[in-house]
């Protein structure tokens, strides 16, 4: 398993079924996501913005992450795992989108 990971991109991720959804995540995890759209896990991702500014949000996102899911260290993933977000990890993903004027 990684260390703790730090945030500083926001990428769009589109899944097999064409819906899209966008991840406040790291150069790893973009690494990561390009990778399992080689491997068809996911369909395509795209980096939306690099360098955000390490906001307080993104602190709490960042937080919540890391102390609920995997993140595995190597870019060759077994699998995608899609983070599910409670509905306040929602509104804080939608604050760091508005800090980004990305909404």
């Amino acid at each position: 398993m990684a260390d703790y990971q730090a945030f500083d991109i926001v990428e769009e991720i589109t899944r097999n079924d064409g819906t899209k959804y966008r991840e406040i995540g790291n150069l790893l995890h973009n690494g990561q996501a390009e990778y399992a759209a080689e491997q068809g896990m996911i369909r395509e991702v795209r980096i939306m913005k690099i360098n955000i500014p390490h906001s307080r949000n993104v602190e709490i996102y960042e937080k919540y992450v890391n102390d609920n899911f995997h993140i595995y260290a190597q870019v060759a993933i077994p699998e995608w795992i899609e983070w599910t977000k409670t509905a306040e990890m929602d509104a804080v993903i939608g604050k760091i989108l508005q800090e980004n004027q990305l909404s």
